[in-house]
């Protein structure tokens, strides 16, 4: 084989195994949060350390929303190792289908004011696990309330009072019916400045098609890329800047 092309292809496989490393390295690193139930209990609970808190957190199996998934322990991991750079500290946060509510517990430990949100029937298990985990140990108390996707943003999120620095989410996409709304529920929510933090776990072909259909509203950057993991982290802001109100004209 010609000598320059032989070199080519050991950079490409050294490039190939060196990206394999630090994808388990991290990946291992993310999941090492996890807290390892060691005694039987009355009560069966998930357990994860971060923001310098042991956090405990109740699943809910009978709903699909209200199961732990690998994705918002992703998000978290991204947010207690990066505080110098994104610094949490009194910022106005929204999360979408927060589940379990993992990523508002830790997001409000590290100083945030933090709006929670899910479907109706998730909120009791939502709440059950925000309160248990943050009563008393945040700078503002979170608030947990309902927002189904597409319906009445502006009545119960008006533009012109919810102004939010940061709109996380993490595997809101899989197998979910009603991704239009949720691309109009981010497009609602993201005003000048906004930033979206979103840990989204690869299944299907309608999430890459979600991701397309994202890019033609939103800047989109990768933070993220673990494939042992099948989960990416991405970053995104409107691309324009410029809003219309109701009536067409600029707001």
């Amino acid at each position: 084989m010609n000598p320059v092309l032989t070199q080519a292809v050991q950079t490409e496989e050294d490039a190939e195994t060196e990206g394999v490393d630090v994808d388990a390295e991290l990946a291992a690193a993310i999941m090492s949060r996890r807290i390892i139930q060691s005694l039987i209990t009355v009560e069966a609970w998930e357990g994860y350390t971060f923001a310098d808190h042991q956090i405990k957190i109740k699943e809910s199996h009978d709903l699909y929303g209200a199961v732990m998934w690998p994705s918002a322990i992703v998000l978290c991991y991204f947010l207690d190792t990066h505080r110098e750079t994104y610094n949490l500290l009194d910022k106005n946060v929204i999360e979408l289908g927060a589940g379990t509510g993992l990523v508002s517990i830790v997001t409000s430990l590290l100083g945030a004011k933090v709006t929670s949100t899910d479907l109706p029937e998730v909120l009791s298990n939502l709440q059950y696990n925000v309160l248990r985990n943050t009563r008393g140990s945040c700078r503002h108390p979170p608030r947990v309330t309902e927002l189904s996707w597409g319906k009445e943003l502006e009545q119960h999120f008006p533009q012109a009072a919810c102004h939010y620095d940061y709109v996380f989410a993490a595997d809101v996409v899989y197998c979910h019916p009603y991704l239009a709304e949720l691309l109009d529920t981010f497009d609602h929510l993201c005003q000048d400045g906004t930033e979206i933090l979103w840990a989204m776990r690869f299944r299907l072909d309608r999430e890459n098609q979600f991701v397309e259909r994202f890019q033609t509203r939103f800047r989109l950057d990768e933070l993220y890329d673990l494939p042992s993991l099948s989960i990416k982290l991405y970053r995104a802001s409107r691309k324009e800047m410029g809003r219309k109100t109701r009536s067409g004209e600029a707001a």
